[in-house]
């Protein structure tokens, strides 16, 4: 009879013992599920952020390139204007009449009429109106 009795009581620690294993390996999967889960969630998003990542740095590739063709378009023009103070100096300087019309045009710029710019640049009347119709079609609208 303690035969039994021990057989009974190592039947109900061994069903026990199943029944814990069993429900540790439910629990376990149900776990590594959510883990599953979240690893995949976890890798979608750094998907997501790389492509972003290239696409930034496609866009950043392209604005150094325009930066850097507009600076060599600034430096080009910078070197077409750096000369002109001084030719300007010379052309006034080498041709009297020059400074004529260099000043009526300033002139111009600043309201000046007609008989103005004969009075005090010596320009005839027909360079006057010259010098006038010439700014004017220079002037934005």
């Amino acid at each position: 009879m303690i035969l039994n009795l021990v057989a009974i009581v190592l039947a109900v620690i061994s069903l026990t013992a199943l029944g814990t294993v069993i429900w540790l390996a439910a629990h376990l999967r149900r776990l590594n599920a959510g883990v599953e889960h979240q690893f995949r969630q976890h890798a979608e998003r750094h998907s997501k952020r790389d492509k972003r990542m290239q696409e930034l740095s496609k866009q950043l590739e392209t604005y150094i390139g325009v930066c850097v063709k507009m600076g060599d378009e600034l430096q080009e023009l910078r070197q077409l204007v750096t000369p002109l103070p001084e030719r300007l100096g010379k052309l006034e300087q080498s041709d009297p009449t020059m400074v004529s019309f260099i000043q009526a045009s300033r002139l111009v710029g600043l309201g000046a009429s007609i008989e103005d710019l004969t009075q005090s640049c010596g320009l005839t009347k027909g360079e006057a109106e010259l010098v006038s119709k010439l700014h004017q079609a220079r002037r934005p609208e």
